[in-house]
């Protein structure tokens, strides 16, 4: 249970509600991240904006590995609910169990090429408090294992993003 009060569809904005109505009406409920984000119109659209950009649209990453960088800061940060989430969300990508035990596991598990593991290991990196102290040679290893530096960019958003994302939840006790 939240730590604040979260609304309910019939408190929220009328734009929120435009956006949640086919949420709701698919899937018959509205997880808390959403109800959080509903109680500041602005903040909502705001997150609601870098999901579309970075999560749903078709970018220069595939599905598989933005998963990948979800699950594994979620992880890293101890965002359960976040975890949790973004399992069921790989699996409606199209990743099989195993694969996402496979994450659950860690880099180290995960069966993909060498170069997505040295994307992932620099994303987990990149998600630290010390993140100041990386260098333009970390970012030369993700070039040299054949990442492009828009592809780099991409990543580390997505990463921020998970990093931001993570702290909401974590913050005001989501699916505890």
């Amino acid at each position: 249970m939240a730590y604040i009060p979260l609304p309910e569809f019939d408190e929220m904005s009328p734009r929120v509600q435009a956006r949640a109505r086919p949420i709701l009406e698919k899937t018959g409920t509205l997880g808390e991240i959403f109800k959080l984000l509903a109680i500041r119109e602005d903040i909502y659209f705001a997150t609601d904006g870098m999901v579309q950009a970075y999560l749903l649209t078709k970018t220069e990453l595939p599905y598989s590995t933005k998963e990948r960088i979800a699950l594994l800061i979620s992880l890293e940060n101890h965002c359960e609910m976040c975890v949790n989430v973004h399992k069921g969300i790989a699996k409606m990508l199209g990743m099989s169990a195993e694969q996402i035990n496979e994450v659950l596991g860690g880099i180290d598990n995960i069966q993909c090429e060498a170069s997505e593991k040295t994307l992932l290991r620099f994303c987990v990196r990149a998600s630290k408090k010390d993140n100041y102290e990386m260098l333009q040679t970390d970012i030369e290893v993700v070039k040299a294992a054949g990442y492009s530096n828009t592809q780099i960019i991409e990543a580390v958003a997505i990463t921020g993003y998970f990093n931001y994302i993570n702290t909401l939840s974590n913050v005001f006790g989501l699916g505890k």
